[in-house]
């Protein structure tokens, strides 16, 4: 069995609001912590360290953020040269919902990472655009 832990970074209270809906969703996210960056006088180098306090070298760590240039994600960069440790940026609920019910029988390899951030994306819809097609399907069905 793999300890895994996910940690949602985000300036101001994106985080809180992605781990507290994950939360409400899936029941259990006692393996997840979130860091909501430039709330109080905490740098956010010292929020991340301590979120790392209890990983070991074994453990497997998936961090989501909010911005690929954002310097909560920038604050991550030394820390991708450590095994089984993940960061992905631009995070939305279902890639965060898909890697957070991923079993914990064995690492996450890239493919699977990939995998939920391609159907993530999929999710990305403009509704206006998807009812509208969805309209001139139902009319060539009659």
């Amino acid at each position: 069995m793999v300890k895994r832990k996910i940690i949602i970074a985000s300036h101001n209270k994106l985080a809180f609001g992605m781990k507290e809906t994950l939360g409400y969703i899936t029941g259990d996210v006692s393996h997840v912590v979130e860091i909501s960056a430039y709330l109080d006088n905490t740098p956010v180098d010292e929020a991340i360290e301590a979120s790392l306090a209890d990983v070991s070298a074994d453990d497997e760590v998936i961090i989501l953020t909010d911005l690929l240039g954002g310097s909560v994600n920038q604050a991550f960069f030394p820390y991708l040269n450590r095994e089984h440790f993940h960061v992905i940026t631009g995070m939305n609920l279902p890639v965060l919902m898909s890697l957070a019910l991923q079993p914990t029988n064995t690492y996450l390899d890239a493919a699977t990472i990939h995998q939920a951030i391609a159907e993530a994306r999929e999710q990305l819809i403009y509704v206006n655009d998807f009812v509208a097609a969805m309209a001139v399907d139902d009319d060539d069905d009659e």
